[in-house]
Parts: structure tokens; sequence; C-alpha cells
């Protein structure tokens, strides 16, 4: 299960709080938090524990013990239509199916917090989507990956900072680099 498509959102956080040098994991909120700093952002890592469609229970849980308004969530997730290894960020929109991001409205209230859009691409068939989501990354996917998971790790100050076209910006750099070697 966590080399799923589907678990994209948690491999980011897992490479975040390892290149930011979080505290350890701890089971709260219906799910394992760690905290630490990104930049000169003090941020508290979530991962639900849920089932994907039940993930807004976990997210409103922190969110209202630290008392965050919705702006101040970021969620890391698999993107269909976007390209494998692309990222895109943007504040509010609509779920486009993603039943975690479907629960995280509900729950929430309102669809205004920040999204994280990890590019894992589409099979081609709307018939094979379900099978490519909760497949596993292909021996062929590892070098992108392991790219986008360094690139969005290393660029999370930006993001942190309020600066979401800069650290689009360097993600993109930092994978066409990758992509070059």
């Amino acid at each position: 299960m966590a080399r799923q498509r589907h678990n994209i959102g948690f491999m980011a956080i897992d490479a975040i709080a390892r290149r930011q040098g979080f505290g350890p994991w701890r089971q709260r909120f219906k799910g394992w938090t760690a905290e630490g700093s990104v930049g000169t952002e003090r941020v508290i890592a979530l991962k639900p524990g849920t089932y994907m469609n039940a993930s807004g229970e976990s997210v409103q849980a922190a969110a209202a013990f630290y008392k965050l308004p919705p702006d101040a969530v970021t969620a890391f997730h698999d993107e269909l239509d976007l390209a494998p290894g692309k990222t895109r960020v943007k504040r509010g929109g609509g779920a486009a199916g993603h039943n975690g991001l479907r629960s995280m409205d509900r729950i929430l209230g309102t669809p205004e917090y920040w999204r994280v859009r990890l590019g894992i691409g589409h099979p081609g068939d709307k018939a094979r989507v379900h099978g490519h989501v909760l497949g596993d990354f292909h021996k062929t996917d590892q070098a992108w990956l392991a790219a986008l998971l360094d690139a969005v790790a290393d660029a999370a100050p930006l993001l942190a900072m309020g600066k979401p076209e800069d650290f689009m910006t360097r993600v993109a750099l930092l994978t066409q680099a990758e992509g070059t070697r």
C-alpha cells in the first residue's frame, strides 16, 4: 500500500519531514503527525489514518486543535490529470473525483485550502483509472518519482513562505535537471 500512486501525497510529506528534520511521528487526530520547521515556518505534518474517503475527519480534528483556518491547510495529493512528475499548486477548486479532497471539502465546510497536485498520469482509459491509482509505482517510474519527491522536499520552504509560484518553478527546474542526466 505504501508505494501506491494514491499515496504520493504521503510520500511527499515523508520526504519533507526527513529533509527538514521533523520530530518523530506520533499517532494523533486519527492519523500520524510530526512537527518541525520548514524554512522559518512552524509546520504540523499530518498523514490521516482514516480511509481516504474520510480523511477530512483527521484534517478537521488537527485544524480545530491548532485553530487553523482552511487557508492554513495544505493537502498533498495524487493528480491523474497531470503528467507523471508534474506539480501544480492552487487554492480551492473542485475535488475532481478525489474522495480525500471531497471529504476535506465537506468536513472543513469549504474548498479554500491549498492543494499541491502531484502528477501520476492518466492510464488513458477511464475503465483503468481505479487500478492505476491503487496500483504500485512501476520500476520505470522510480527515477521521476525520486526526483519529484526530492524536489518537493527541497522547495518546501518556498511553499511555507506563501510563494506557491516560486515553489512550482523550483520543483520544475529541479525535476527537469534530473531528467537531463
